[in-house]
């Protein structure tokens, strides 16, 4: 008999999360990372948008945002967001947020098979400062507008500094990354802040480059960094962040191995971490224990988005499972191994379906239906 058919509906009964007083939190929630596929005629436009007034590209960014709304609730999700359609990528659209870099960055590799090395540098220019924040909040209100009232359970997503800095060019008054990482730390603090104030009730802090160069650099000092920059909303929001190895084009960039993030990780001021699962075959699956005898919830990577077999609902069903194996029902969600934005809409929107519909069948099995 599997672990999932000895849970009793008793021993998985929503958690309280202290966190968002009067809320439940529904065991074996599912939930996105942030992004979605841009609708192709949002494509097309953004490359012409010198054709386009202000009330136009407006009228976009909402009809975006309604058609990645309506694919996640069609899903069933029970935690959704905007789909980052007003952004291109997940964080380039912040750069031009930025005073002290150059405007247009530089490209090393322009041909050739797509990697991140053709990904755009931003040289310092001068003291880095953002007087009108990085837009997250903007988008945002967008999603409050235009999302069900009494539905799902609306997220933003925001890079971390770590990972905003991976694309500046360090220079003049910061020598190195961690010189262009502090200076991001208020910037980003302060639009976490207002996301909070604008009534946000649940934040991902995404910094996919910590468990990238964790290898490599003292994961201690991620965990102070990340602590520095979300401290003012701590007990504020549900608060998680999102750790995997990249995705530009489909492809990582890192060794796929979370062990050398913990037990530093443990540290993390957060309510739930997402890990990338699916794409590495589950390895590394028992970690989910270990940060769950922690008191941290864990949100599995499920789906893989690097990948254009879909899953079904059985196959969902199945890691559902495996993950019940190692930390309870009440502890975990589910959700793509990343943002889905370098995925097909066609592909997206079934993998999410699908996935939604695989976690039925446990929630059915377990008494939670």
């Amino acid at each position: 008999m599997t672990q999932a058919r000895r849970l009793t509906a008793s021993t998985v009964k929503p958690a309280i999360d202290e966190r968002r007083p009067g809320k439940e939190r529904r065991p074996l929630r599912t939930s996105v990372i942030g992004s979605y596929p841009f609708p192709g005629w949002l494509e097309f436009a953004s490359a012409h948008l010198d054709e386009f007034g202000e009330a136009d590209i407006e009228e976009m960014r909402t009809d975006a945002v309604i058609a990645a709304v309506h694919d996640q609730l069609r899903a069933g999700l029970d935690v959704i967001t905007d789909g980052e359609q007003s952004r291109y990528d997940f964080n380039l659209s912040f750069y031009g947020r930025l005073e002290g870099i150059r405007a247009t960055p530089f490209s090393p590799r322009r041909f050739g098979p797509p990697a991140h090395d053709q990904r755009g540098k931003y040289p310092v220019t001068g003291t880095i400062v953002s007087r009108h924040g990085l837009g997250a909040v903007a988008e945002f209100k967008i999603l409050q507008k235009v999302a069900p009232p009494g539905g799902p359970v609306l997220k933003a997503s925001v890079p971390g500094p770590y990972t905003l800095s991976g694309r500046v060019e360090p220079g003049g008054a910061y020598p190195s990354r961690w010189e262009v990482t502090d200076a991001l730390i208020p910037i980003v603090r302060r639009e976490l802040e207002q996301l909070v104030d604008a009534g946000c009730q649940e934040i991902t802090l995404d910094e996919p480059s910590m468990s990238c160069y964790a290898y490599r650099e003292d994961p201690h000092h991620f965990v102070k960094i990340f602590a520095d920059t979300v401290k003012p909303i701590v007990g504020r929001c549900r608060l998680s962040t999102h750790l995997c190895f990249g995705n530009y084009k489909g492809r990582a960039v890192a060794p796929r191995r979370y062990a050398p993030l913990f037990p530093a990780f443990f540290e993390l001021p957060v309510n739930e971490i997402y890990l990338e699962m699916a794409s590495r075959e589950f390895a590394e699956i028992e970690l989910i224990g270990e940060i769950a005898k922690r008191a941290i919830d864990i949100a599995v990577g499920i789906i893989d988005v690097k990948n254009y077999y879909v899953e079904t609902p059985l196959d969902v069903a199945e890691r559902v499972r495996l993950c019940l194996k190692y930390a309870p029902a009440s502890q975990l969600s589910f959700a793509p191994d990343c943002g889905l934005s370098q995925t097909a809409r066609w592909a997206a929107r079934q993998k999410l379906v699908n996935m939604v519909q695989g976690v039925a069948i446990v929630r059915k099995e377990l008494g939670l239906a």
